[in-house]
């Protein structure tokens, strides 16, 4: 038997496997504004017709809100929230505890 092996060492594999992802993660501010820029356009494409059918003002601040409610609606119906999502005390909380009820 052979102390040698042709393998890496037990420490280089999760030291090369983090350089390895590293790199491949990094961006460049140009690509991603430029990647963001994109996505902008899209979402232009896919949700602007609907806005303008809604009666917004094409490229006014209310037809691009439209835009961004309509993407994140469509995303949370995709997706879900995410998880540190909390979406409030709910219809059955009605206050009290120390300071007593609120209605």
């Amino acid at each position: 038997m052979s102390f040698f092996s042709p393998r890496l060492p037990s420490m280089a594999c999760p030291a090369l496997a983090i350089a390895l992802a590293t790199a491949a993660c990094t961006t460049t501010p140009q690509e991603r504004a430029a990647q963001q820029q994109a996505e902008a356009e899209n979402m232009m494409i896919v949700y602007g017709p609907a806005c303008s059918r809604l009666g917004y003002a094409l490229n006014s601040d209310a037809w691009r809100n439209c835009i961004v409610s309509l993407s994140t609606k469509d995303d949370l119906q995709r997706y879900g929230p995410s998880p540190g999502y909390y979406p409030g005390w709910g219809p059955y909380w009605h206050g009290g505890g120390y300071w007593g009820p609120y209605w």
